[in-house]
């Protein structure tokens, strides 16, 4: 919901701010008083062109901004995650600059973003009814949107694109494995006979590391077996056998003879705690004495320099091409394994596959049958909805169709479906039946559109087990909706304005009373001539709400062009009755 319509030096505009009720706000004013400046800055906030041209005359940019109401789990709010920036508060933040020379800027939440980002987060907040957005809704693709909103068959359509995704990825694979060249085949020959000679070497973790440190010590046994007796013999003579009868003492000895010296003395002092020091360090030497007298007695067994150094060579000539580890060389032969399965275009590889994905076909044609079952449904219902609010609109023998074909062939289904969808008008009665967004003028348009979405309206919440009173965050702009209506048909529009915003925010810029008294709020656009006494000053258009008595003389203008006593009574009687 738009809670803020900020404007700075746009077109006659220098300064505005628009608070719209939550529910329906009439813009009114003057024609040329430049009520267009205000859709201006709702299209630029959401990510339209931005036009230089539009900047106030010797200002040097343009700025609009909207303050936006936001669940936390709104679609909008989704989107808006996703570049970056959450709301804050519950509000989100829309802006645009647009230099006089320049380019634009858009900000998202006070982060700079690109204008497409911005018009994907405006897209879930707004909808405008102009006459130049209106031709959206001419597209085959916006149409698909607009019924498949109104039907709420969000479980029929993600359960067929699911089913689509998966025969999508099988179709994709099977168009890789037919497409296979030469080359490809050669790879996975390549690879095929690089995984056989990895199996067939089978390394092991780390085993080239440890065949290396065994042939070190085999080639070093004899400097190891000397380097162990000698230094055996310097701390625990008593390990070395041959030579038990040496009367030298080792450092195991030495210390406990200075161990026994200190506890013979019987004079105080710490000679008792020097002794225990020196019994650790002989414990602690005895330790380093056991794991040398187990290198002494260590036997290499029958091992064969040469079968070590085959096997190290045999390594290492598959790190050389598989490297620069042992660890690569297996990862690379496990991942190889998996594409050579990818790339084996073998017949009964093709048959399997294929025969998938005539199962995943059965399932995705099985599920747009059920969507587009929902869809004929929603639309004949839809149609006959809008065909009835279009008698009330002023469009007597104007109706609408919305067909719904489910395709045929090899290609009939895609990532929404397997229909073509038309929305098909016919404006008065004797018309020929042409496609929506060329068959109608802009008021028409509108109007065909305000009844599209209060049908629609009604059908979702009708579904979603909502109330009439329910709001979404939707905030819908109609303009030019009251073209070529008067007399009773614009109090039904206005009604049914009003029907609309029970559910929905709606802005409508009008020149009609009948519709302007419906709305729960209302601001006049206002232009004033320039100063004759300062000719620096050019037109100036002021935007201010009026309520109350200063509403009644609004409403007596609008009906009449003037403000007569017989007028005022007239604007309190319809705002009366319209407020019924």
């Amino acid at each position: 919901m738009l809670e803020e319509l900020d404007i700075r030096n746009l077109g006659p505009i220098h300064e505005a701010t628009i608070t719209p009720a939550p529910g329906m706000t009439a813009i009114t004013g003057e024609t040329g008083a430049g009520k267009s400046m205000l859709l201006s800055a709702l299209n630029l906030i959401s990510g339209g062109p931005a036009d230089a041209g539009r900047v106030t005359a010797g200002a040097d940019e343009a700025w609009a901004q909207g303050i936006f109401a936001v669940s936390d789990h709104a679609a909008s709010a989704a989107v808006a995650h996703e570049a970056g920036v959450d709301p804050e508060d519950g509000e989100l933040f829309l802006s645009r600059t647009v230099k006089a020379a320049g380019r634009s800027r858009a900000v998202l939440g006070g982060k700079s973003v690109p204008k497409s980002v911005l018009a994907s987060v405006a897209g879930e907040l707004v909808t405008i009814h102009g006459q130049t957005e209106q031709l959206k809704i001419a597209s085959a693709a916006r149409q698909r949107e607009f019924l498949d909103h109104a039907a709420g068959d969000d479980a029929e359509l993600e359960t067929y694109r699911e089913a689509w995704r998966a025969l999508a990825a099988l179709e994709d694979k099977l168009q890789r494995l037919r497409s296979q060249e030469s080359s490809a085949r050669q790879r996975a020959d390549y690879l095929r006979e690089s995984v056989e000679h990895i199996n067939e070497v089978n390394p092991q973790l780390g085993e080239d590391d440890e065949l290396k440190a065994k042939r070190d010590r085999i080639e070093n046994a004899a400097d190891i077996a000397e380097g162990v007796s000698r230094a055996l013999a310097a701390l625990d003579s008593s390990q070395m056998e041959f030579d038990a009868s040496s009367e030298s003492a080792g450092a195991s000895d030495l210390l406990l003879q200075a161990a026994q010296a200190l506890r013979g003395i019987h004079a105080s002092g710490d000679f008792a705690e020097l002794a225990e020091r020196l019994e650790s360090l002989n414990a602690e030497l005895q330790d380093v004495v056991f794991a040398l007298s187990g290198h002494l007695d260590e036997d290499f067994g029958d091992a064969d320099l040469d079968t070590l150094n085959a096997r190290i060579h045999e390594l290492g000539e598959l790190t050389r091409r598989w490297g620069p580890t042992l660890e690569d060389v297996i990862a690379w032969r496990d991942k190889a394994a998996f594409e050579i399965e990818d790339l084996d275009a073998s017949p009964e590889k093709l048959s399997e596959l294929e025969a998938e994905r005539d199962v995943l076909r059965g399932k995705a044609v099985e599920a747009a049958a059920a969507l587009s079952a929902v869809r004929v449904e929603a639309g004949k219902r839809l149609a006959e909805r809008v065909t009835g609010e279009l008698e009330s609109l002023a469009m007597p023998g104007a109706s609408l169709e919305i067909r719904v074909a489910p395709r045929s062939g090899d290609d009939a289904l895609d990532t929404n479906g397997g229909d073509d969808i038309a929305f098909l008008f016919t404006p008065y009665e004797g018309s020929p039946q042409l496609a929506m967004g060329k068959s109608a003028s802009g008021g028409e348009l509108s109007r065909l559109m305000l009844a599209l979405e209060l049908s629609a309206a009604d059908m979702h919440a009708g579904k979603s087990g909502k109330t009439a009173d329910d709001a979404s965050d939707m905030t819908f702009i109609f303009d030019e909706v009251d073209a070529g209506v008067g007399g009773k048909a614009a109090a039904e529009l206005g009604k049914r304005l009003a029907r609309l915003a029970r559910t929905s925010q709606v802005i409508v810029v009008t020149h009609l009373a009948q519709v302007a008294s419906w709305a729960d709020s209302q601001f006049v656009v206002t232009k004033i001539p320039p100063d004759a006494d300062d000719d620096a000053i050019g037109v100036v258009t002021t935007v201010d709400g009026v309520t109350d008595e200063a509403r009644v003389h609004e409403i007596a203008r609008m009906l009449s062009g003037s403000e007569s006593e017989a007028s005022l009574d007239h604007a309190r009687e319809l705002l009366k009755e319209s407020s019924l």
